[in-house]
């Protein structure tokens, strides 16, 4: 990859989206600012950027494509705005240092979106949620306790399939 060595990005403050894989595969990228304008992230923005510890994604994102930060293996901590209405497929997968998340108020928790986040230990599902997708969370492997809202009506296959540690998990009585 031709920015395999690019270690920290200054974005103009009047660029409001960041393309599909624009920084994909930046291994080296260790940090980023998100100018207040960006409404949207798009699919593979920042995937594969390993090196990445932390990313502040502004109010003003509403749209976080899919696999966006899919393997930022040292993704320690990510903030999530309210604004934010839609996370793609994957968006978060390999995260595996990835310790805490606060979901925003979104309707539907896609397919694989934190896929094999292995140092997950808790998160907390708003109860805007009514569908969580296929392996949404599969080998969260430290995933301890999951309280699913009761505005939850359907959970896709193995949502939760290796998540080894989990000891407990609050289902709503009205699942499809």
């Amino acid at each position: 990859n031709e920015c395999s060595a690019l270690e920290q990005i200054t974005l103009s403050p009047s660029i409001t989206s960041i393309g599909r894989r624009t920084f994909s595969g930046c291994r080296s990228l260790k940090e980023i600012d998100i100018p207040s304008n960006v409404t949207e992230i798009g699919s593979y923005a920042f995937n594969e950027c390993s090196l990445l510890k932390q990313i502040v994604i502004p109010p003003s994102a509403t749209l976080i494509g899919s696999e966006t930060f899919a393997g930022c293996a040292s993704l320690v901590t990510i903030s999530i705005p309210s604004s934010v209405v839609s996370i793609g497929e994957n968006a978060f997968e390999r995260c595996f240092d990835l310790k805490g998340i606060s979901i925003p108020h979104i309707t539907v928790i896609k397919n694989g979106v934190f896929a094999k986040c292995s140092s997950l230990t808790q998160l907390t599902i708003p109860s805007t949620v009514v569908s969580i997708g296929n392996e949404a969370f599969a080998g969260c492997s430290s995933l301890e306790q999951i309280e699913i809202p009761s505005s939850v009506v359907s959970i896709g296959c193995q949502a939760f399939e290796g998540c080894s540690q989990l000891r407990e998990i609050d289902i709503p009585p009205i699942l499809k």
